[in-house]
């Protein structure tokens, strides 16, 4: 059980000791700096531990941030101090060093002796939250008096709705999702069990999709908002419980792919079901969208740490932003998850599946050359520098396999006069040119597989620092997706689609993986793993062979594509989870841009 250590004479009436029980802690009272020094050293080492001064006075919310987020090793705000296991040295010697003769509470001074270790100390924002030590009793009648003033239920649920969404998320499921965040607070549901029930719910909505009857269709519709109003609640839940955990974030970023391309699967089989084959087009809906997110990713990463940004691009960014109008507009024409998924869920209920893979791909291709365009301006007119966090995590998202990382290591040294992401381009574009125009099984399909992880190896030679580098992980995903979809289809035989949508979404969990451990601040996943499945060039590779091999017996490659797709999909699953159940990753939670 976590400890707060009371420092100060109790000031009578009270109800700060049974406030910090409400929230979980053990109070042990300390009379002064020297009994709170013995009190502390008898806290075990690994458990959080928090001082509090005995005069504050403020709202349990209040306390409940400084005291309880996972998030960070260290927090405080006036009058209450926590730390966890990686601060506790830091705070050890700030007991040691602090002077008692000093003046302000205690826990202020702690605090700052902290920070002055090198310690970061988070200062939540409190907004009309109170928190103070009042000095004499003129000061404390007026503090309680602004506890009373605010409603402090009210500015909890608020801070529960992430600060950043889309239209559709903010102003048609948030008003009312925060009440249900709230209920399941209070029977003691996790953010965990409300993301696995939101999955739960959107995979029975693809089994009545797949059905093919309209009843079936306007189920899934309905079952799909009840999804997303879940997706919504699981995030509220953890801001307005504070139940942060990297585990969460990576659930939640991974099943709402689980969820949406079960949904796009769903529907094909429902159309198949009714004499319509719009595998291809589920297949290009989920190449589209999950190549759209490297883009984020890789983008986000690139400039993760940049020292600064003087793009004029940016700036009219900025000024865009500040017409209320515009930004709502810009939120909803890339075609964030609120309004896919209600666009999804309408279009299923009354019209077909292909024309809601049409509507799919058209809203998403434009939003992917709305922001990827934006990106690329702000590249080219940016004078930061990119650090080498920055250029390792790219690296990392390049997923390159032995033989790529064998062509890079011959021309390390050697790469530099060469442009990385120009090397990359030239690949894919060969790659994918191939896979569209040879026929199915042509051996030139292998030399040009050959020549794609040579440009691979190129591309990743040199650190990659360069403007546009960030478009490198993108473009391999494009090139490797593209050739599984365009081999499949050119194949033309039974089930080759199907096998390859497996594939793919087996490789892109991989992909969605890699991104959640570096932004857990774990890294990427290990080598061993990224060689076992082959990198994105041996993948390719190993298509192009299969393709010729069977030239003649076109009716085993979805039989060849199924086995791979099982194979990367166990190796993959069972190292992510064995990773995701016994890491030691900090808690996070994603508050960035709207997926």
């Amino acid at each position: 059980m976590p400890t707060v250590i009371l420092t100060g004479l109790p000031v009578p009436g009270s109800p700060l000791a049974d406030e910090l029980r409400s929230l979980g802690f053990e109070v042990r009272p300390a009379a002064g700096p020297q009994d709170a020094a013995a009190a502390l050293a008898g806290v075990p080492a690994d458990q959080r531990v928090a001082v509090v001064d005995s005069a504050f006075v403020g709202h349990v919310h209040a306390l409940r941030l400084a005291l309880t987020d996972p998030r960070f090793d260290a927090c405080a705000v006036t009058g209450a101090l926590s730390v966890q296991a990686g601060a506790r040295e830091a705070l050890d010697k700030a007991v040691a060093t602090e002077g008692a003769h000093e003046s302000g509470p205690y826990a202020d001074r702690l605090a700052a002796a902290v920070e002055a270790t090198g310690t970061a100390v988070q200062r939540p924002e409190l907004g009309s939250l109170v928190a103070a030590v009042p000095a004499d009793a003129d000061e404390r009648a007026a503090a309680s008096a602004a506890v009373a003033a605010v409603d402090e239920e009210a500015v909890r649920l608020r801070s529960a709705v992430k600060s950043r969404d889309g239209f559709f998320t903010t102003f048609c499921i948030s008003p009312y999702s925060r009440y249900i965040a709230r209920w399941c607070a209070r029977r003691g549901l996790t953010p965990n069990q409300v993301t696995t029930a939101s999955l739960i719910t959107a995979l029975i909505a693809a089994g009545c999709a797949a059905t093919g009857e309209r009843w079936g269709y306007v189920a899934a519709g309905v079952l799909l908002i009840v999804s997303f109003v879940l997706d919504c609640t699981d995030g509220q839940l953890a801001r307005y419980s504070l139940q942060y955990s990297t585990m969460g974030a990576w659930l939640d970023a991974t099943f709402d792919r689980a969820k949406e391309y079960s949904f796009y699967a769903g529907l094909a089989l429902g159309a198949a079901r009714n004499g319509d084959d719009v595998w291809g087009l589920a297949l290009g809906a989920m190449i589209l969208m999950t190549c759209r997110h490297v883009v984020d990713f890789s983008f986000n990463e690139a400039n993760h740490d940049a020292t600064a940004n003087t793009s004029p691009t940016a700036a009219l960014s900025d000024r865009l932003d500040s017409v209320g109008w515009t930004v709502w507009v810009r939120r909803m024409i890339i075609l964030p998850i609120g309004e896919r998924w209600a666009m999804i869920a309408v279009l299923t209920a009354f019209t077909t599946p292909r024309i809601v893979f049409y509507a799919l791909i058209a809203g998403c291709a434009f939003g992917a050359l709305y922001t990827t365009a934006g990106r690329v301006l702000r590249s080219l007119t940016r004078t930061a520098r990119r650090t080498d966090r920055a250029a390792q995590a790219l690296a990392d998202l390049a997923d390159s396999g032995p033989i790529a990382e064998l062509q890079a290591r011959l021309l390390r040294g050697r790469a530099g006069s060469f442009g990385s992401v120009y090397a990359a381009a030239v690949g894919a574009a060969l790659m994918t040119a191939a896979a569209l125009y040879l026929p199915f099984g042509d051996p030139w399909l292998i030399a040009v597989a050959v020549a794609y992880a040579v440009t691979a190896g190129l591309a990743v030679a040199a650190p990659l620092k360069g403007a546009l580098d960030w478009l490198i992980p993108p473009l391999f995903r494009a090139a490797e997706y593209v050739t599984v979809l365009a081999l499949a289809a050119r194949a033309d035989v039974p089930g080759a689609l199907p096998a390859a949508f497996g594939l793919i979404a087996a490789v892109a969990y991989h992909h969605y993986d890699t991104v959640y451990r570096i932004r857990g601040g774990t890294g990427a996943p290990p080598h061993w793993l990224v060689r076992t499945i082959g990198g994105h060039e041996g993948r390719v590779l190993l298509a192009a062979v299969l393709a010729a091999v069977l030239a003649d017996r076109a009716s085993d490659f979805p039989v060849a594509l199924t086995a791979l797709a099982v194979f990367v999909a166990l190796v993959v699953l069972v190292e992510s989870i064995r990773f995701w159940v016994s890491s030691g990753a900090p808690a996070v939670h994603d508050e960035g841009e709207p997926a």
